[in-house]
């Protein structure tokens, strides 16, 4: 998967992906692709799982750690700490009047919540007797209303000092159209509680409309801030004690990175660090494939995520949901924590390798979302796992080599895959180990092309055109059955596919993203201003990157916030790269924009008089990479290098299969399934109706028969 060209970067850099059952590392060189290492997650500390990648894969590819100059990671730590509720006890400062607004929350009743005549709301994000509020009010102009008093924000940050907490959101009403205020309250905080406090205030963070999203979002930065902190000095200070002096960059939502300061301060920035690192890869191999339109399947051990890259583009959203319910792999508006920051756009299921399978009070089988994660993991791991999961029904069905499972760096206990899964499901449901196992993987299956089905169909989009990326260690395994159901022929397998998100992490440039709130109707649209407002906020971003505006490597892409006239909703419109200034072309330029937006979102006419709601700036410094890429090693057994028993439901029994080695699949050669693909991090499976070939990037391009793919 070649992300960049061959450069003159003359050092090494690791892509470590930390997820919710392994720890990838990819180490990369001066000359492309050098060592990759996949090692269990240390969930009590991450670092003692990171370090134990990195050792090894340094020493596979012989390279001494002040060799490193880079270090780009992806963390879950954000979400994990606000699902598991391990964040930072935090104070919220508003507007006098306002003090119920976290408490009261917002939640919407979906799926079986509708039904239940006992339902309880979830807690709100932060109990009331934490929530505070100082006299101030400035109007949606930011007119002062009612000026600052000082001395009942003094009285606050006092009362919160004797309570112990050492963590402060600051959210005051209509702040973004003028934040005074809010800095002053920011800086008596700061003072009462001492340098040490977390202080966060939403001018800081995400100065946007919408009071609720905005101060959730404020919340949740203060709330894993200091998590975050900590976890990243700590990081760092373990892979100096190992010789890696080069400071960590961390993956953030928007599919750019930033330095662990700009990520302490910006925590809230990288909840969804994984997840964009992966579709950063499938948009690569995309590419490197010869297709603009992708979707990119990630399945590991917890979770599985599919996104949409169209004509090369991942899709952004500037609202996502944290801990939110909802069907078929989309989180429903009003439920869970919403954030107001770019992410990219996707939807997540909890099904991957070590989601559990168990029979329900109605003798129904299901599948997750608990996962049996790295600690005891499935059953087959042999660590004490005592409950059936996903990866046990595919070491059942034979599609996983119980010998060369994680790079060999972990044997697998068929036997012990087979008691769980008899005794937990086969035995209570009446039906046999190998029927028992196949339901476990169409279960997963079809909760997987669910996720599919909310960035395609429920987008708009026919699935059909897309052909599907798919890596994470499980996701080849899988892929073809997710993709059968929508009508899709083709599903690119890149290199290093158990290790995808790792791998993209090492194209990725630092970047940042500054966002500002001016609602101005068309008529009302000057030239100077838009270019003002821009300007400013460009400037606030190579701040936060420590970039020159005018620099080589310094991008700036900018986008509008808009929507017709009267409407609540606003589409985010991306100007072309050459509109360095708002001239008289501009606004008709915008409006043809808003126009094609409109009618693919909702599917109507969107044209009419339209207004700016916010303005959006993505500062980007381009770094220097190290090029990737792998190609195949010439094997001494060209084809397959043996068989094994393999259960197809085609045939509904076990068949002898032939297993290839990755680089025993040469040339363009096509080869018809059903057969096995083994590779050092993952494991392809090629059913009955599909054959496989390796095309010139060593991607494994799997392809439907012409009658099975209309």
């Amino acid at each position: 998967m070649s992300l960049v060209a061959p450069s003159a970067a003359h050092g090494y850099a690791l892509g470590i992906d930390v997820g919710g059952t392994f720890t990838d590392v990819v180490l990369a060189g001066p000359f492309g692709q050098e060592a990759v290492a996949k090692t269990l997650s240390t969930h009590n500390d991450p670092t003692e799982g990171i370090r134990t990648g990195v050792r090894r894969a340094l020493d596979v590819a012989g390279v001494r750690p002040d060799q490193v100059t880079r270090v780009v990671h992806a963390t879950t730590l954000a979400t994990n700490a606000i699902l598991e509720n391990k964040g930072e006890r935090v104070a919220h400062i508003g507007t006098a009047g306002f003090r119920s607004l976290l408490p009261l929350g917002r939640y919407a009743r979906v799926e079986e919540d509708r039904f239940d005549t006992f339902f309880d709301p979830p807690a709100a994000p932060i109990p009331a007797e934490d929530c505070y509020e100082v006299v101030e009010r400035m109007d949606s102009a930011g007119q002062v209303v009612v000026a600052l008093d000082e001395s009942s924000v003094r009285d606050v940050a006092e009362r919160i000092r004797l309570r112990g907490i050492e963590s402060v959101a600051i959210t005051l009403l209509h702040s973004y159209a003028n934040r005074r205020h809010e800095d002053r309250v920011g800086e008596i905080v700061r003072e009462v509680l001492g340098p040490d406090a977390t202080v966060v205030t939403s001018a800081e963070i995400w100065p946007e409309v919408r009071e609720y999203e905005r101060t959730t979002t404020t919340l949740m930065s203060a709330y894993i801030g200091p998590v975050m902190v900590k976890y990243l000095r700590n990081l760092e200070r373990r892979l100096a004690d190992m010789g890696v002096e080069a400071r960590v960059q961390v993956m953030e939502s928007g599919g750019g990175v930033m330095s662990a300061d700009l990520a302490g301060r910006r925590a809230v920035a990288t909840i969804e660090s994984g997840p964009a690192a992966g579709v950063l890869a499938a948009r690569a191999a995309g590419l490197a494939a010869g297709r603009s339109d992708v979707i990119s399947f990630d399945m590991g051990g917890t979770t599985a995520k599919a996104s949409v890259i169209r004509n090369g583009i991942a899709a952004i959203t500037t609202e996502f949901h944290v801990g939110g319910k909802g069907s078929f792999g989309g989180r429903r508006a009003g439920t869970g924590v919403p954030i107001k920051t770019p992410a990219i756009d996707l939807a997540e299921v909890g099904a991957g390798g070590g989601s559990i399978a168990w029979v329900d009070h109605g003798g129904a089988l299901r599948v997750g979302p608990n996962s049996a994660g790295s600690e005891p993991g499935p059953a087959c791991y042999g660590n004490g796992g005592s409950d059936p999961t996903v990866t046990d029904a595919n070491v059942v069905l034979g599609y996983l080599d119980p010998i060369g499972f994680a790079g060999g760096s972990l044997e697998l206990r068929p036997d012990l895959s087979a008691k769980e899964i008899e005794e937990k499901v086969a035995g209570p449901m009446g039906v046999d180990l190998s029927a028992a196992a196949n339901a476990i993987h169409q279960i997963a299956n079809a909760a997987m092309a669910s996720a599919v089905q909310v960035v395609t169909v429920q987008r708009g989009l026919d699935p059909r055109g897309f052909a599907v990326v798919a890596f994470g260690g499980a996701g080849p395994m899988h892929a073809a059955r997710v993709a059968e159901p929508f009508g899709i022929d083709t599903v690119i397998v890149p290199p290093s596919c158990g290790v995808g998100s790792a791998v993209g992490l090492l194209g990725t440039d630092l970047s940042t993203d500054r966002v500002m709130t001016r609602i101005c109707h068309e008529n009302d649209l000057a030239a100077a201003d838009v270019d003002a407002a821009f300007a400013e906020l460009a400037a606030a971003g190579t701040v936060d990157l420590g970039v020159d505006i005018d620099g080589p490597s310094t991008r700036i892409e900018k986008s509008l916030d808009v929507r017709l006239a009267g409407q609540a909703h606003e589409l985010t419109i991306r100007l072309s790269d050459d509109a360095d200034n708002w001239n008289d072309a501009s606004l008709e330029k915008l409006r043809v924009g808003f126009a094609e937006k409109y009618q693919e979102a909702y599917g109507i006419d969107g044209t009419g008089p339209i207004e700016v709601v916010s303005f959006r700036v993505r500062v980007t410094n381009l770094v220097e990479k190290v090029p990737l890429g792998q190609r195949a090693t010439p094997s001494a057994v060209q084809g397959p290098s043996r068989k094994r028993a393999v259960w197809f439901q085609e045939f509904g029994e076990y068949r002898e299969t032939p297993v290839y080695e990755r680089d025993g699949l040469i040339g363009g050669t096509s080869v018809s399934g059903p057969l096995v693909v083994a590779d050092s991090e993952s494991t392809i499976v090629v059913p009955p109706t599909w054959s496989a070939r390796v095309d010139d990037e060593f991607n494994v391009i799997l392809t439907r028969t012409a009658q099975e793919a209309k």
